[in-house]
């Protein structure tokens, strides 16, 4: 298994360009896109369709007015000025996507980045919807279907690196390692976030929550607690898979 990966946004036309028919790629948008996804499939959603702008999210709803529509801005729920006219019912806070308010629902996604990167590899062989959350239910997938080629990709923040996507992405490089599945020796980019990864082992929450993401989250009042949720290992033992059509389901 050759294990790449993508480190920044500015990678995201490479990715779209690139030929992706036997790689699987995962995705990592851990604050907070993929984990807030991960979250709403645990909690019975019926899928979740990423979309990379506004105004796709506000057609769906104009032709299907049972979907709810989700995202950010900012880090801050879409808001009616926002969108020419709606509201959003949900933001990209995972903690929002409760079993009472999305079971058996379809929900519309458009974040800032997180989504932009799934979509740039809509093209691959499989795309994985990954966080801390989900890590070990996704490495354990990824061996049982003994990929060639895996690509993870950090989704990163504006067109920037993001520490807690390379956290995660050397967490799950590591474990991969652990298992004997990463050809050795590792790529640049992937050995660069394994390393970082071990680096930060000992005092991973102080780093996590010290990263660029985590201190805009915790400026913000009602969404400060998203910080320490969305660094949670393995609290919900699920695949998400999207598929060619940008619909995100749980295997």
């Amino acid at each position: 298994m050759k294990i790449e990966t993508s480190l920044t946004p500015a990678e995201f036309n490479a990715i779209a360009n690139a030929d992706l028919r036997e790689t699987a790629c995962v995705v990592l948008d851990i604050l907070r896109a993929t984990s807030t996804f991960v979250t709403a499939l645990h909690h019975g959603a019926k899928e979740i369709i990423a979309v990379r702008e506004i105004p796709e999210a506000v057609v769906f709803r104009q032709e299907r007015s049972n979907i709810l529509l989700a995202g950010e801005r900012e880090g801050v729920k879409i808001n009616a000025a926002q969108s020419g006219g709606i509201d959003f019912d949900l933001g990209n806070s995972p903690r929002e996507f409760t079993r009472e308010k999305i079971q058996g629902r379809t929900i519309v996604s458009t974040t800032t980045n997180g989504t932009r990167a799934l979509r740039a590899c809509s093209e691959a062989k499989v795309v994985l919807v990954a966080s801390l959350l989900n890590l070990t239910a996704t490495a354990d997938f990824l061996q049982q279907n003994d990929f060639a080629e895996v690509l993870l990709v950090c989704a990163g923040t504006g067109q920037k690196a993001a520490l807690e996507d390379i956290l995660a992405a050397g967490a799950l490089a590591e474990v991969l390692a652990l298992r004997g599945l990463g050809q050795i020796p590792l790529p640049d980019a992937t050995e660069i976030v394994r390393r970082t990864y071990w680096q930060a082992q000992k005092e991973f929450s102080a780093i996590f929550d010290n990263s660029e993401n985590a201190r805009r989250l915790r400026a913000i009042p009602e969404l400060q607690k998203d910080v320490a949720f969305c660094r949670q290992r393995d609290v919900f033992n699920l695949v998400a898979v999207m598929g060619i059509d940008g619909v995100i389901r749980k295997l």
